[in-house]
């Protein structure tokens, strides 16, 4: 869900180191530990590519866990790691955990990610330890692409985005719309025939009416898998739609269509 989904970055790690300077004369620093893990350097390690592709990247891998989704499991979690001298990274591990899933996701994320330019300090490549909070946002809860109370936005005002009082939900709750979608789900045969299978990444509107609008695949998956999923989200039951200071509003979701074999 790459548009769906940004990650924050590397808060508070690029703290720089001043050298010590005596009345008389220079003291010469002290060569780092062959081992010892810094938080604090002169040169901090970097992503290759810098920080913003970094951010990218994240942005772009991160798979919201199909369970998060149903759950509406939102949070930041914290991963921190060293980065060894070669540029490698080491002792990943979750510092703030919020889910089991995303924090599994948030690990796969780092790495999976690209090598570093490892840490100097003191004249010398050094290993250092480095952290990450890497946010899952639910787009369909974070607010409603419309104007406060779900009127239309006037021509040539930009239209105000509100978090909804009541989110837009399935009639019947969600663990009753992915049993809907899982029993009328119809494989197509080139995929299986392919063996492919995954999640389908769904976009679409909830009107005020409850009906389901604009829909469109966010993240493909091809061999036919695509087309079922938008066949899917059109045959569905209309959904309860969210609401705003008491009157209904159009709101954007993104679900998973899930495919296996």
């Amino acid at each position: 869900m790459k548009h769906a989904f940004r990650p924050l970055l590397l808060a508070g790690v690029l703290a720089m180191a001043a050298p010590a300077v005596a009345q008389q004369k220079l003291k010469y620093p002290k060569q780092p530990a062959a081992n010892e893990i810094y938080d604090a350097v002169a040169q901090p390690a970097v992503p290759l590519g810098g920080l913003e592709a970094y951010a990218q990247y994240l942005a772009d891998k991160q798979q919201y866990p199909t369970a998060a989704l149903q759950a509406g499991v939102q949070g930041t979690v914290t991963v921190t790691f060293v980065v060894e001298k070669t540029g490698s990274i080491s002792n990943v591990a979750v510092a703030q955990p919020v889910n089991p899933a995303l924090d599994a996701e948030a690990i796969r994320l780092i790495k999976g990610g690209p090598r570093w330019t490892p840490a100097q300090h003191r004249g010398g490549v050094v290993r250092q330890r480095v952290s990450v909070p890497i946010s899952f946002q639910i787009p369909g809860e974070a607010g409603a692409a419309t104007a406060a109370g779900g009127a239309p936005a006037p021509a040539g005002v930009t239209t105000q985005v509100v978090a909804p009082d009541s989110p837009a939900r399935p009639v019947g709750g969600t663990d009753a719309f992915f049993e809907w979608i899982q029993q009328n789900q119809k494989y197509p045969a080139l995929a299986r025939q392919r063996k492919v299978q995954g999640r389908v990444m769904m976009e679409f509107v909830v009107e005020k009416d409850g009906s389901l609008t604009e829909i469109k695949p966010v993240k493909r998956l091809g061999s036919g898998l695509d087309e079922e999923a938008i066949r899917l989200i059109k045959a569905a039951p209309k959904w309860q739609p969210a609401s705003y200071k008491g009157q209904p509003l159009k709101q954007k979701m993104v679900l998973p269509i899930v495919f296996t074999l």
